[in-house]
């Protein structure tokens, strides 16, 4: 676009014969008369948008990887240099193929790559690096934003020069600066997956900018109070923007909604048309005062005007459906799979019902906009309970709810329509139509309430609080709104600040969404998981017991607490656990593992070896399963299975170091020493950085008596292990000098074992045997 300069405040006579628009320059002085701002030019105002989106979520920067970063970033293969870029167009969002079973279909290739880069760019997955891109994202969105706030409160215009004006400076600039300071875009900056929505809305709004853009350029300059329609259009501007769109969806799926504000925009302010008038549901009348339109304006399809908006919306429909059709080809021609648990709102069985449930749902979205105190970082898994009944008072808020937004639709749209009405049909265009996606309505999504899908949205809710504070002062002229103004941004500035400094660490993102959702099994689940990742088993089982008493199908949490208890060697509770565990879902592969280690542990033979095949049954692909299914089968005695088992741990995963130790202890307890090395020999090629195969490989070649090469191995292992080897490697080094008649370096080795573990009873008695045998000898 063309570079924007202030309108300021002069008055529509000097403007007649110097500028064309597309809406009336009177209301622009309106909007901004009682606000107590300044009005600055389009530059400075950038400058303080910027400002303010930046100063709220900077303190994020430091952040670690949390909650669904660590499978989109951490566990995803497609950010590495050695995947080749192609898949990124055939995986999902976090790594998947779209066609497997488990994949939720989010195909965000662009997103991806932007992954990618910084990985690159900073040689490694390190975090801030990756929050530093989203918070400066942020900042561009918000400075686009300021355009988007101008084109919907005074509409596109242009001064003698053909520069684009920047209209309604002052509360454009308000709008853009609750945009920029709202808390509810916590989780789309601080969380580093959130980068799919600030991606999806900057495309957006280049997008949206580039279709004004199409129709307004060709635009002549009329007299005031005349209809402005255009009767052509740019072609290139219009394929820009539909481009655009194509590339905001390939970062989130929520771009497409792009085409029903530009549509919206079209229609509204663009030509100015009466939807209801135009529908012949509404009479003719008197338009409403300041309207930039006569009154006896011809609303019936004729003109060129017509034709060309006909042919701007053929290209929309077009793109649109063809964008929805690739879409569903890419997932497959299937919609992703969820559980219960994932939205249980959208499996209530009765249609009333659940059409209830649904907009409850909404109302918590519009007092999470209104009251963004109230947020958590995910509300699944009893969160916010269902609507059973018809007589649930929570349905109060759904009343409130549409009160409200009839009272706003019946403002915008019965009424004669004049300026203050399509500014407040556009407020509700971009409130509602990048919600649609979330809206359950198309299809099932894979959340309860998701504060990320409020980004775009809360651009609406924006306008709406402008144009509030601006009635507020229209109807009590005596009311300081400036303290108000000032309130509402210090406010929401602390709540963004404070809020992106609990998205720093999971732990305090958990225990804060704990406050907000207590009923939340989920959030339980992830404060036990993070304590027993750091070793405090007695508050992670406790929060184990929580989550599964709030959800007592939570399967995860039954596998993880069967886990803790088994380590503790309570088998019996764990077991139960973990049955429980695979009746609920009998495809847990982790969980059948997990049954069958306890079961072998209970010396349950049979039944454990049954776990095992089902685990692989369920996941073809499991080296673990494989690993544990080897030890069962040396417990067994079945040493020829077991050396198999351990080989498929070792195809599927080559650098299971267990595996290879397992199978190369085994070959040597069993004497066969040449299958035993070829093993140990090829554990080092595939774990060459591991000090154990080494030392595995250096036992077997010692016991062949190949002294000189088993202590380069030895060494080896020594080396790779740093500063703190272990006592057994020394020991044994210690043994291979014993054998070779190095007396010397054996004791020399021995004392080292014992330095490390001076309680080795083994090592003692070797070192006693050495010293005999010296005395024997005659050496002191």
């Amino acid at each position: 676009m063309n570079r924007l300069k202030q309108n300021g405040h002069s008055n529509s006579s000097k403007q007649n014969g110097h500028s064309r628009s597309i809406s009336n320059l009177p209301n622009r002085k309106e909007w901004d008369s009682c606000l107590p701002l300044p009005a600055l030019s389009f530059p400075a105002a950038t400058g303080i948008v910027f400002l303010f989106a930046i100063t709220c979520f900077v303190n994020s920067y430091h952040g670690d990887f949390v909650f669904d970063d660590s499978e989109a970033i951490l566990s995803n293969n497609d950010l590495k240099p050695e995947t080749p870029l192609s898949d990124l167009f055939v995986h999902d969002f976090w790594g998947n193929k779209l066609d497997s079973k488990t994949s939720h279909k989010s195909y965000r290739p662009l997103t991806v790559l932007t992954f990618r880069w910084n990985y690159w760019l900073s040689g490694g997955a390190f975090p801030m690096s990756f929050h530093i891109v989203n918070i400066i994202l942020h900042g561009l969105v918000c400075v686009l934003m300021l355009i988007i706030f101008s084109l919907v409160l005074s509409g596109y215009h242009t001064d003698a020069k053909g520069q684009i004006v920047f209209g309604a400076p002052k509360s454009s600039l308000l709008c853009a600066v609750l945009f920029a300071v709202h808390p509810v875009h916590t989780e789309s900056v601080a969380g580093i997956v959130g980068r799919a929505d600030l991606l999806c809305a900057l495309l957006f709004i280049l997008s949206f900018i580039c279709y004004v853009r199409s129709c307004c350029q060709e635009i002549s300059f009329l007299p005031n109070r005349s209809l402005h329609r255009p009767e052509t259009f740019s072609m290139a501007w219009l394929c820009l923007c539909l481009v655009l769109c194509g590339l905001s969806v390939l970062c989130k799926e929520q771009g497409i909604t792009v085409i029903g504000v530009c549509s919206a925009y079209d229609i509204i302010v663009i030509c100015k048309i009466d939807v209801l008038k135009f529908l012949g549901l509404k009479k003719s009348g008197m338009n409403a005062k300041n309207d930039s339109s006569p009154s006896n304006i011809d609303q019936r399809p004729s003109g060129e005007w017509f034709k060309s908006l006909c042919v701007r919306h053929i290209f929309l429909v077009i793109i649109g459906l063809t964008i929805l059709v690739t879409r569903w080809r890419v997932m497959g021609s299937a919609p992703p799979i969820f559980q219960v648990f994932d939205n249980p709102h959208s499996f209530v069985n009765n249609t009333l019902i659940r059409a209830l449930n649904y907009n409850y749902l909404y109302a918590l979205n519009c007092w999470i906009l209104v009251n963004p105190w109230w947020l958590c970082f995910d509300w699944s898994m009893g969160s916010v309970p269902t609507i059973d009944s018809v007589s649930d008072p929570r349905l109060l808020a759904v009343i409130v709810m549409w009160a409200v937004l009839i009272f706003l639709l019946y403002s915008a749209v019965i009424q004669e329509v004049g300026q203050e009405q399509r500014v407040l049909t556009m407020a509700l265009a971009l409130l509602i139509v990048p919600f649609l996606p979330a809206s359950n309505l198309f299809f099932r999504v894979g959340f309860v309430i998701a504060e990320r899908v409020l980004y775009l949205s809360t651009a609406g809710f924006c306008i709406l609080v402008v144009m509030g504070i601006c009635k507020l002062h229209q109807k009590c002229p005596s009311i300081n709104i400036r303290y108000f103004v000032f309130f509402l941004v210090s406010i929401f500035m602390l709540r963004s600040i404070q809020r992106s400094n609990e998205w720093n660490t999971e732990m305090s993102l958990f225990t804060s969404g704990a406050k907000t959702c207590p009923l939340n099994a989920k959030i339980h689940y992830n404060i036990g998981k993070i304590n027993s990742d750091v070793g405090n088993v007695e508050q992670a089982i406790s929060k184990y017991r929580l989550a599964i008493s709030l959800n007592p199908d939570y399967d995860q949490a039954m596998n993880n607490l069967g886990n803790l208890l088994k380590d503790q060697g309570q088998n019996m509770e764990a077991e139960l656990l973990l049955q429980k565990a695979v009746e609920i879902r009998p495809d847990f592969a982790a969980a059948w593992m997990n049954l069958g280690i306890v079961q072998a542990a209970l010396k349950k033979q049979k039944e454990a070896e049954q776990s095992y095949h089902t685990a692989l049954r369920h996941r073809r692909k499991y080296p673990d399963c494989y690993y544990n299914l080897g030890n069962l089968y040396l417990d067994m005695g079945q040493h020829q299975l077991a050396l198999s088992a351990w080989r498929n741990a070792t195809l599927q995963k080559p650098s299971h170091l267990n595996a290879w130790s397992n199978m190369v202890i085994l070959l040597d307890n069993l004497e066969k020493l040449e299958q035993a090395e070829l093993v140990g020999k090829e554990a080092i090629r595939h774990v060459p950085n591991d000090p154990t195969p080494y030392f595995n490989l250096a036992n077997v070649i010692g016991k062949a008596n190949r002294y000189q090469e088993s202590e380069q191995y030895f060494l080896k292992a020594i080396h790779l292990s740093g500063k703190s080897p272990a006592s057994k490697m020394y020991a044994n080094l210690g043994v291979l000098y014993h054998r070779w008649e190095k007396p010397a370096e054996a004791e020399r080795a021995y004392l080292k074992a014992l330095e490390i573990e001076p309680a080795n009873q083994s090592v003692l008695q070797n070192l006693q045997m050495l010293l005999r045998k010296y005395n024997r000898k005659g050496h002191s």
